[in-house]
């Protein structure tokens, strides 16, 4: 069984491939990657039979993946770190999982259970844990100083930093502020369609209106965000990739 490992820390690769010497001799491992871009490619050249698959990648998740490649037929395990919003999608799916650090007797019966699944069975359990994966991403929970604030996130259109505090800003005309910095919704924030461009913002893409080349984003409010020029390059290409899906 050709075998594919998507995962962004080496080390975590590394352990697997070895684990996986241990375990099964007939899974051979063909590629490593760490990013969906790089998996996509590689899955297409290689046509693995078997996929472990980390959730949270360097530039996207592993249902992104999975997306890009529906027209080829590979099983898939995932490899998780212990993430509520992760284990809730993969049990509701009953998708086959081994948590971080990988242990032996787990991957043994992560094996033997996705060998007796059929790729048709599993392609509904990935797309019930998709749809789990996405409801969950969907919201954010805000301690503010009285309450929990929930928010959706498809209605939040950017965040500001300033001196330790974070303002929310939904297009509902609300505002929240909690006394946190951006930091501490960095990469929750990331994983779906949000980009940081300069220090003090993090804006959602769905909201850009254009973006200025001498280096400022305008929101559909009209809203003007400065882009760091450290950021701009990388900025742009989220910026181009976003729109281009």
């Amino acid at each position: 069984m050709k075998a594919l490992l998507i995962e962004d820390k080496e080390y975590i690769r590394k352990g697997l491939r070895n684990l996986l010497q241990l375990v099964d001799a007939k899974v051979k491992v063909i590629g490593e990657c760490e990013s969906v871009k790089d998996a996509v490619v590689v899955a297409n050249a290689c046509k693995p039979e078997l996929v472990f698959l980390d959730i949270n990648l360097i530039d996207g998740s592993g249902f992104d993946f999975l997306e890009q490649t529906e027209n080829l037929n590979f099983k898939t395990i995932f490899i998780t770190a212990y993430e509520e919003h992760a284990l809730k999608a993969l049990k509701k799916g009953a998708v086959d999982y081994i948590l971080k650090p990988v242990d032996i007797d787990e991957l043994k019966e992560a094996l033997n259970k996705v060998e007796q699944l059929s790729f048709s069975e599993q392609r509904k359990q990935l797309k019930t844990a998709k749809q789990v994966w996405k409801n969950e991403n969907s919201k954010l929970i805000l301690s503010l100083q009285d309450s929990f604030q929930v928010i959706n996130l498809n209605e939040l259109m950017f965040c500001e930093s300033d001196k330790g505090y974070t303002t929310f800003y939904c297009n509902s005309n609300k505002k929240y502020v909690v006394s946190k910095t951006l930091k501490e919704f960095e990469e929750r924030l990331g994983k779906v369609s949000f980009t940081r461009p300069h220090q003090s913002y993090i804006v959602n893409l769905d909201f850009i209106d254009k973006y200025d080349k001498s280096g400022a984003i305008y929101l559909k409010n009209g809203k003007k965000i400065p882009v760091s020029s450290r950021k701009r390059e990388q900025f742009l290409n989220e910026f181009l990739k976003w729109n281009s899906n």
